[in-house]
């Protein structure tokens, strides 16, 4: 069965192109011009994946990013934000929401279709494995049956992006991950993706972690590192 993309995009051109580049690729596209069509055709469709506008004619992209993630029916639906704001603000509160990734207009199709398909495929991929259903490492501690991370027992909120990117690093503490590998790695992404969102995502990690997350380290012109050492 054909993977089915909804599109939530008011400009009826960005989405016609959208939807004729992901027909050619054998995908089923459901079309929305407004948060209001966007909810009727998530309750209406089964959907794969969402390519979502921030500015929309009845509300913020942001609001409904959040009803699908904080709905048990939808929360597990990737979410690409497509939006004309290059803000960072936006990118973080986007991620913050659960949002898998962003695009920003102008943008190329062909990428945009190369990222719709990475998101499915890291659906169906497995899962970084672990022999351990428990990791310490200083005050920092990660139960993975639960998928959540604490410091000094205090539960830290992550999206299930950072706590994936999270537990990569953890299991390969003191090696430097290059951005191409963890796109390979932890977003399913290949070379042909050109993107910030390791950036985006190891600095709000960084944040979430406090004084934890400076193990996170940067290898300039490399990529990032998780440190051996817990002082």
């Amino acid at each position: 069965m054909a993977s089915r993309v909804l599109i939530i995009e008011d400009e009826p051109d960005i989405r016609k192109t959208i939807d004729y580049n992901l027909s050619k690729e054998s995908f089923e596209v459901v079309q929305a011009a407004s948060i209001q069509e966007g909810e009727k055709a998530l309750a209406s469709n089964k959907i794969d994946v969402v390519i979502l506008d921030l500015m929309l004619p009845d509300g913020s992209g942001l609001t409904l990013c959040r009803d699908i993630k904080s709905e048990p029916k939808t929360k597990d639906i990737p979410v690409i934000i497509l939006t004309a704001k290059t803000e960072e603000v936006d990118r973080v509160v986007g991620f913050e929401l659960g949002a898998d990734d962003y695009v920003t207009k102008p943008f190329s199709v062909r990428e945009l279709i190369l990222r719709v398909k990475a998101i499915l495929k890291r659906g169906v991929s497995k899962e970084i494995t672990t022999d351990n259903v428990q990791d310490s490492f200083g005050e920092l501690t990660i139960n993975y049956d639960e998928h959540q991370a604490y410091i000094n027992n205090q539960e830290i909120s992550l999206t299930a992006l950072e706590f994936k990117l999270l537990k990569h690093l953890i299991n390969r503490k003191g090696r430097v991950q290059t951005r191409d590998q963890l796109l390979e790695d932890v977003w399913g992404y290949s070379s042909n993706v050109t993107t910030r969102t390791v950036d985006t995502h190891i600095k709000r990690l960084r944040e979430k972690l406090g004084i934890v997350g400076d193990h996170i380290q940067t290898i300039r012109g490399v990529g990032y590192r998780f440190s051996r050492k817990t002082d």
